[in-house]
């Protein structure tokens, strides 16, 4: 979503972007190359440089997306380039891990399998990829304006596994967090950004019960690690 706020990379995460850097795996980080899809601020950048990074690659597909990231890490370890998850900038085989928060909704729509292929083709043998997004659900599906307005796309299970597993990736976890504060502070994000052009109201306290919620089983967004598929060894006889 558009930094218009410009918001800084914080050490300090709730919530979702809390469970989204915490279920990526230690060993898929120390001393690894990461791709960040859709980097926004560079919160991900700044948590994976922390924990020992080898190298982290943000892409958006502006350079005034990446505008708050660049001027706000300047870590010899993170790169920021201008690309997108259909067409990233970077040979194959390069990455140990890819991350796509919140990425896969606002692609065209039925480029889900193309998007698969691109982070296959980028990623290393046995590589990891984290992704989230929202989930299909009928409470988070028809109480988020922007689904009404634009169309914004919401994922059940049985596509993230079709996705991946048409792509060469098994599902090692898979995880469905949110509530209804969860849902609360969405509206209220919408309403406070887009609308006021100001952080959300009551920010600490909505945040806080958000957080509760993220320990337990909900209804708002999914979150998948992948693993790429090892190729079948042919048979020696």
């Amino acid at each position: 979503m558009k930094n218009i706020l410009n918001v800084k990379p914080d050490l300090e995460l709730n919530a979702r972007l809390k469970f989204s850097n915490d279920l990526v795996d230690n060993r898929d980080i120390e001393n690894k190359k990461i791709l960040d899809v859709g980097c926004g601020f560079g919160w991900f950048e700044l948590n994976a440089l922390k924990k020992g990074v080898q190298e982290i690659a943000g892409i958006e597909i502006s350079a005034l997306d990446l505008k708050p990231a660049r001027e706000n890490i300047k870590d010899k370890r993170a790169v920021f380039k201008i690309g997108g998850v259909l067409n990233a900038p970077f040979k194959d085989n390069y990455f140990d891990t890819v991350v796509a928060w919140e990425v896969i909704e606002h692609i065209p729509k039925n480029t889900e399998d193309k998007m698969f292929k691109e982070v296959k083709r980028v990623l290393k043998k046995n590589g990891a990829f984290y992704l989230s997004t929202p989930y299909d659900s009928f409470v988070s599906k028809y109480l988020d304006p922007a689904w009404w307005l634009i169309g914004h796309r919401h994922y059940s299970k049985d596509q993230l596994i079709k996705f991946g597993d048409k792509q060469g990736f098994k599902i090692s976890e898979i995880y469905i967090k949110g509530g209804f504060w969860n849902l609360i502070n969405v509206l209220n994000m919408y309403i406070s950004k887009w609308i006021f052009r100001r952080k959300q109201f009551f920010e600490e306290e909505l945040s806080k019960r958000e957080e509760k919620e993220f320990k337990k089983e909900g209804f708002m967004g999914i979150f998948v690690k992948y693993q790429k598929k090892l190729k079948q060894q042919k048979a020696l006889f």
